[in-house]
């Protein structure tokens, strides 16, 4: 059955062949870049190698929630259901450290945004949809001080601390959705991609096994009701399991609080 599907950061990496996947199946596409003529070339490519007509652009900038905000709204405007909602686009290095309202532009971009744009389009994700957040093995305890964007956190802390906070974010999520599938998936440590290729300069392994689970998490019916986990995709050589993220992600006190000062955080937008 075919499904409708939003990735984001869909126009390099494993968003991108994850888009090509699905496209291939049929599926009504729903993809976000950042950059219109780069995010157009990506659809043209797709409508010419997958024969597939079903695919809508919408742009925004991450680093800005308001964008964010209106890039929901839009959504909203062009369809009336979605299926499956895939939080891939982010973030790790930059030549710019805050955005302009002051947050880390890790935690903007990782956790902020996807959080956002989540809440804004709960109310077209019905029964039986998913959400899978991109988060990482590289999580690290969260600093409510540097999300709320004091002081200077370092690269990859800040990297670490976003990809927990999403994961945290995600259980409570499931918890609050429960006719949804909601899921936090490390896709995959050090793979092909243009953001590890900036930051590190080698790969473990190619950007497919990162693609190849998004598209299975997004509509193998294996994974139904299989919500509130963490999937980790550096346990098997080719594909990955169900596994343990930080402890910090099962602990009711700190998520509560997390969730707290982050819609204190996008209360104002």
């Amino acid at each position: 059955m075919s499904k409708t599907i939003l990735i984001t950061g869909s126009t390099d990496g494993i968003g991108k062949l994850a888009a090509i996947r699905l496209a291939q199946e049929g599926h009504t596409l729903l993809l976000h870049g950042r950059n219109s003529e780069k995010l157009n070339q990506t659809i043209s490519e797709l409508r010419e190698t997958t024969g597939n007509d079903k695919l809508q652009a919408f742009i925004a900038d991450f680093t800005d929630l308001s964008s964010v905000k209106q890039m929901a709204l839009s959504i909203k405007q062009a369809v009336d259901k979605l299926d499956v909602l895939i939080n891939n686009a982010g973030i790790f290095q930059s030549r710019i450290a805050k955005t302009s309202k002051g947050f880390d532009i890790r935690f903007a971009v990782n956790y902020l945004a996807p959080y956002l744009l989540t809440r804004g389009l709960l109310d077209i994700l019905g029964k039986g949809s998913r959400i899978i957040n991109l988060s990482s093995a590289a999580q690290s305890p969260v600093s409510l001080g540097a999300l709320k964007g004091h002081g200077t956190l370092s690269v990859q802390g800040a990297y670490a601390q976003s990809k927990l906070a999403l994961t945290m974010w995600t259980f409570s999520l499931a918890k609050n959705i429960p006719s949804s599938v909601v899921i936090a998936v490390n896709p995959g440590s050090l793979l092909n991609t243009k953001m590890v290729q900036e930051a590190y300069g080698q790969h473990w392994s190619g950007a497919e096994k990162g693609a190849n689970i998004l598209f299975d998490l997004a509509i193998d019916e294996a994974y139904d009701g299989l919500t509130g986990k963490y999937f980790d995709n550096d346990k098997g050589a080719v594909k990955g399991a169900f596994g343990r993220a930080h402890a910090d992600a099962y602990d009711e006190e700190k998520i509560t609080r997390l969730i707290e000062v982050t819609d204190s955080l996008i209360s104002d937008l």
